[in-house]
């Protein structure tokens, strides 16, 4: 009766509010709402966020009853917690407690089900590890490393300690993959298109037709002035149909 008793005293009640694409990791009947959790404690703040199955690197902001706390902090009886994501266009540095600096330079690495985004990405100019047969943990050692961005669609793969800048791609289609990055990151003002290989991610290096013309066809070398050449796997790439194509793309995100 007694160790019950104590047992019950030791669940208390917490109340949570996730906003915005954080939803995306709750369980129908949390979305969008206030809930309760009841938590046995003590548990600190990082531990309550941790089962809820919310990556920490999708998160920006947490407050406890309207205050910033660090993640260590004791969860107590009625306490009302509210987690918010990445702000990208709302400066809430004064209010957070900063537990990840911005990236001076923006990269990306992505998992095994991203190719096609890994590819855009690179079209845009912005350097993208990928391989289809990256293990988890060599993405998060690589992402912590090189100070990437790990790009997934494993909602699990996010859920490293390890990990500070982490995004779950909620888009399956390639160009809608593509523009929920761009705006994620507000990114538009670093395109640098075509500046890297969409195969391999080199750099590539501008060549001109008399430089290239035992590369390519005799009637593209000689309608084209100007190629892009990547020195590791030897592609040549120029300003034809596909490149009109890619950059309307492009004019397109910069204006959406």
């Amino acid at each position: 009766m007694t160790t019950e008793k104590q047992n019950n005293d030791l669940l208390k009640n917490i109340h949570f509010r996730c906003y915005a694409e954080l939803n995306d990791f709750l369980s129908e009947k949390r979305k969008n709402r206030q809930f309760q959790y009841g938590l046995k404690t003590p548990i600190s703040l990082g531990e309550a966020i941790e089962s809820l199955g919310i990556p920490f690197s999708e998160i920006d902001l947490i407050l406890v009853n309207s205050q910033t706390v660090s993640l260590g902090y004791q969860l107590q009886e009625n306490d009302y917690v509210s987690v918010y994501p990445t702000f990208e266009t709302l400066d809430i540095s004064s209010l957070k407690d900063a537990h990840k600096s911005p990236l001076r330079i923006t990269r990306f690495i992505l998992d095994a089900h991203l190719g096609k985004l890994a590819k855009y990405l690179r079209m845009l100019g912005f350097d993208t590890l990928f391989r289809n047969d990256f293990e988890d943990s060599e993405i998060i050692d690589i992402s912590v490393e090189e100070k990437r961005i790990i790009l997934t669609r494993d909602k699990h793969l996010l859920n490293s300690k390890k990990i500070s800048h982490g995004y779950y791609v909620r888009s399956t289609e390639k160009h809608e993959q593509l523009k929920e990055v761009v705006q994620k990151f507000d990114l538009y003002s670093q395109f640098k298109s075509f500046s890297r290989c969409m195969t391999c991610n080199t750099e590539l290096v501008s060549k001109k037709n008399s430089e290239i013309s035992d590369e390519v066809p005799a009637d593209v070398a000689q309608y084209f002035e100007e190629f892009y050449y990547c020195p590791s796997c030897n592609k040549v790439y120029w300003k034809g149909s596909h490149f009109k194509k890619m950059e309307s793309l492009i004019r397109q995100l910069a204006t959406e």
